[in-house]
């Protein structure tokens, strides 16, 4: 299930970066130091790709979908 404004607002930062999943490989990312970064994650031959997308709130859930959609 896709996250919701509120989830996103409510995810406080932590001693460590950590990941909030949103489906597809795309999640959001919460820095120590507050920072919210929408990322996708992806396969291109076999090898791992990461795609840095936005940060929230500048990209609203809705936008950052249609955003990773058109990457992939």
């Amino acid at each position: 299930m896709p996250l919701t404004d509120r989830q996103i607002k409510n995810a406080k930062p932590a001693a460590k970066a950590y990941k909030l999943a949103d489906g597809g490989g795309l999640y959001l990312q919460v820095t120590p130091a507050g920072g919210k970064l929408w990322r996708l994650k992806y396969r291109v031959g076999g090898k791992e790709k990461l795609l840095s997308i936005g940060k929230y709130p500048l990209m609203r859930p809705a936008e950052k979908s249609y955003k990773a959609l058109k990457r992939k």
